[in-house]
């Protein structure tokens, strides 16, 4: 559904915005998270195992809840982009871009031309409300749509200045995980060269006048990335969430009944970029 685009107006207005991940390719998640009043969701196409037909149908979840829809691609690719946009994401996060040129790339992918390559079926695309506003939607689609660089590795994080530079990328968004493995100690949140990174990358967007969004993790909580700045924190997702409550509850169950420890809940409980 063609729209004013929320999360930018939000983040317009100075208030930072608060994102959760949607991987389990449910309708019913997505609503959940809508309805709760998040600011945006995205919608995982580089880490989940989602379809396009599975992120139009959480699309449509979230239309009627006032929630950004964006998705994260599988990669800087013009053609998976093109099919993102007519699907109507209100925006898109583009993973481990690492220079000014690749950024414009992406850019151009998401925009009609003169000023861009994406292929117009704006006659009949979701994107354009299947026709229905279709010239509306040619017109402005490019000023709604909100376009996320992921800062993913250390060349990127020399490049930020550059990067931000490029006209319509929005905002610079620092993957903890892949930026910390490209270091040689992925996921190691207790070393202090792997913050000072982290915050190198911070600082960098800072400066450079661009948005700025990431994840929590180990020593970097949400609060804090807030008062740090970030514009747009996405704090958790549906399998997180849902692993959580389970866990939580198999392991109260096996306390009170006495039958014995549960599973406990591993892996990127913060919601991995």
């Amino acid at each position: 559904m063609f729209r004013e685009n929320t999360l930018k107006r939000t983040l317009a207005a100075g208030r930072p915005a608060l994102g959760c991940w949607l991987d389990m390719r449910s309708p019913v998640a997505a609503e959940i998270v809508g309805l709760a009043g998040y600011d945006c969701a995205v919608i995982d196409h580089e880490h989940g195992p989602g379809s396009l037909g599975d992120g139009l149908a959480l699309l449509q979840a979230l239309s009627g809840t006032g929630c950004t829809g964006l998705m994260r691609v599988p990669a800087n690719d013009p053609v998976y982009l093109k099919r993102a946009l007519d699907i109507g994401v209100e925006g898109v996060m583009i993973p481990s871009v690492n220079s000014a040129e690749e950024a414009r790339a992406a850019v151009a992918a998401c925009r009609y031309p003169p000023t861009g390559l994406r292929g117009a079926a704006y006659g009949m695309a979701r994107g354009a409300d299947y026709g229905i506003c279709g010239e509306r939607y040619r017109d402005r689609c490019a000023d709604e749509l909100f376009i996320i660089c992921q800062i993913e590795t250390m060349q990127a994080v020399d490049a930020i200045p550059e990067i931000a530079a490029v006209d319509g990328v929005d905002m610079l968004f620092v993957g903890p995980y892949d930026l910390s493995g490209s270091f040689g100690r992925l996921g190691q949140f207790d070393d202090p060269e792997v913050l000072a990174l982290l915050e190198r990358a911070e600082r960098a967007i800072l400066a450079s006048g661009t948005l700025y969004g990431t994840i929590p993790v180990k020593n970097r909580p949400m609060e804090q990335l807030i008062e740090r700045g970030c514009h747009l924190v996405v704090a958790g997702g549906d399998i997180g969430f849902m692993r959580a409550g389970a866990v939580a509850q198999v392991d109260a169950f096996r306390k009170a009944s006495g039958t014995g420890a549960g599973k406990g809940a591993g892996g990127r409980s913060e919601g991995g970029a």
